[in-house]
Parts: structure tokens; sequence; C-alpha cells
């Protein structure tokens, strides 16, 4: 099989059309080695990489984010990597549109897109489409908090529940972010914004996709290792990449980039918050709670094929080796 970046020959016979080339999409919870196995398939298959992580997007955070070695990116076509400045902000839209991009361009070329990471809202807007909803409304914001502050967030979603049943089954009676956006839908369009989803249509429909979850049996083993990876970071210098970013002047705590799992427990170290091991303590709670976040989304994906990285060797050998074949890879 052709290796990574690998293109039509001259001389060789019409390339395929965009429809018959596949997409290719490998998630799982943060830290299962996800970017292991995808140079595992670039040795396989002719792929460039998208990455689909909402921490990747943002340069000068590389450390914490764990961003593939600039070898690694010069060798295998890596996407949507440092693309914008830490002060930006990305949105699931933003993603969409620019993955799809991605998608048109390596296929034109001849390669196959595998899409890799785990921010699962990005995955979900790309494989099931996103709904056009209407725009923020500060108004309607500012009158569902000062409520809110009067009766409780659970409140709130006990209104939900009477207006999108649907909505208020899957949103927790205090997640303030979710509620709020889901009532304000509501009130703007008159409509669930269950309904609005439901309409929508993915940007991959019509193109074969393939989509692999790496999800360890054991989860013990999976804690151990997100707590290795952050002892890791830290000994990389993941506290002083941190350090740099917060004396840029720019950047403060609200911001997307430093919202992101380490990143935050270490900035509120630095304004004094807690202690250097209680905000690594924080930093590795967090991350496994970010992995049973990730791995609740992605059981709700029944096209994937579920696959243990770290006991299903012959699955590799046998079966992901017969599924690139399948797509003619």
């Amino acid at each position: 099989m052709p290796g990574a970046g690998a293109a039509v020959a001259a001389g060789d016979a019409t390339p395929p059309s965009r429809a018959d080339l596949p997409v290719l999409i490998l998630t799982g919870p943060t830290g299962v080695g996800k970017s292991d196995w995808a140079i595992r398939l670039a040795a396989e298959a002719p792929v460039e990489i998208v990455s689909v992580d909402s921490a990747l997007v943002y340069r000068g955070l590389d450390i914490g984010s764990a961003k593939p070695p600039r070898a690694l990116r010069d060798r295998i076509p890596h996407h949507l990597v440092d693309i914008c400045d830490a002060a930006e902000s990305y949105s699931a839209g933003r993603f969409v549109t620019d993955a799809s991009v991605c998608i048109r361009q390596i296929h034109a070329r001849g390669n196959v897109p595998l899409l890799v990471g785990g921010t699962m809202l990005y995955i979900r807007a790309l494989v099931h489409g996103l709904a056009v909803l209407p725009s923020a409304s500060a108004q309607v914001r500012l009158q569902l908090d000062e409520r809110a502050a009067r009766e409780g967030w659970p409140a709130l979603h006990n209104e939900l529940s009477v207006l999108d049943p649907t909505a208020a089954a899957r949103i927790g009676r205090s997640d303030r972010q979710r509620i709020q956006r889901a009532l304000e839908v509501c009130y703007a369009t008159g409509q669930p914004i269950s309904e609005l989803q439901r309409a929508t249509v993915s940007p991959l429909a019509g193109l074969r996709l393939k989509y692999w979850v790496l999800a360890p049996t054991n989860r013990v083993v999976l804690h151990e290792r997100l707590a290795g990876r952050f002892g890791s970071m830290m000994a990389a210098g993941f506290l002083e990449e941190v350090r740099e970013l917060r004396q840029r002047g720019d950047l403060t705590a609200r911001h997307p980039s430093m919202r992101a799992v380490g990143y935050r427990q270490l900035w509120a170290h630095l304004d004094g918050e807690y202690g250097l091991e209680e905000a690594k303590q924080r930093g590795i709670f967090a991350t496994r709670q970010l992995a049973k976040r990730q791995l609740t989304w992605l059981r709700a994906e029944k096209a994937a094929r579920w696959i243990d990285p770290d006991t299903d060797e012959t699955s590799w050998n046998r079966d992901v080796r017969h599924e690139l074949r399948e797509l003619g890879l």
C-alpha cells in the first residue's frame, strides 16, 4: 500500500472522483494513543491528517495540547494545526467550514483525509451537520441569567423540559451554558433546538466514511496513562509555556485557549489561587473528567467501530487492514 501523501503517478488512470475517495475518522478519549494509530494508518494508506482538536488550532499551545512535533508534521501532512492566535476564538462552525475545505483539497490531490482528534463537538458537527441557529442575544441571555440568579438553573431546565423535552433529556440540570442556549433558540425561533438540529445535513453526506473509536476497556490503565502524561508535560516545560502565554499581556483566564484542560489549572496557580502540586492534581482530575465526557459522547455514535488499543493488535492486523483494502487503499 502507498505511504502518506502518495499521489497518482503521471500516466496512471484518471484519479478517483471525490465521491470515490473515503473520509477516515479516528477518535477516542484524550491520552488513548490516537496520534500513534494515525501514524500507523499513514504507513498503510495515502492519508493527510486533519486535526479535530480545539487546542491544536492555537499557536503557542504546544506542550499542554500534546501537539505533534514539527518533524512528524513535515513528514505526514497535518491540517488545522497552528491556524489561530491564542487570543482568538475558534468555533464548531468555523471548524466545519475549515475541515470541509481541507477534505475537498485532499481529495483533489488523490489522497484520503484522516480526521484525528477528540473534540467531540467538532466531530459531531461534521458527521451529523451543524444546525443553522440564531445568533446569540445579549438581552435574552441577561434575562435568563437574572432569572437563574432568582430561581436557579434547575428551574430553567424544568421550563426547557416543557418546551423541548428532547434537548432537556440530554442537558444536565446545572449545565448553564446549554440550558441558556436551548431556551434562547426556543424564544427566538419558536422551535425546539432539537428539531432544528435534526433537520441538518452532514457536510460528509454522499462520501464513504470509515469511523474508528479507540477506547480502552480498562479505565484504570487509561487513568494511569493520563497521570503519567501530565507529569511528562510538566517535566517538558508545561508551566513555563503557560507562564510565557500569560506574560504576553493580552490573554486572560476567560479566553477559550486558556480554558483548555491543564492550561486553566496552571493559569489559576500562577494567579495564586492554589499551589503547584494542587494545580497538577486538579489538572489530572480535569483530564480524567474530560476523558469520561468524551466516552459518553462517543457511545451515541452508532456508525463507529470501537477498538481497544491496548488489546486489539489482532484487530489492527486483520480487521483494520481489511477495511482499508475494502476502501481501495
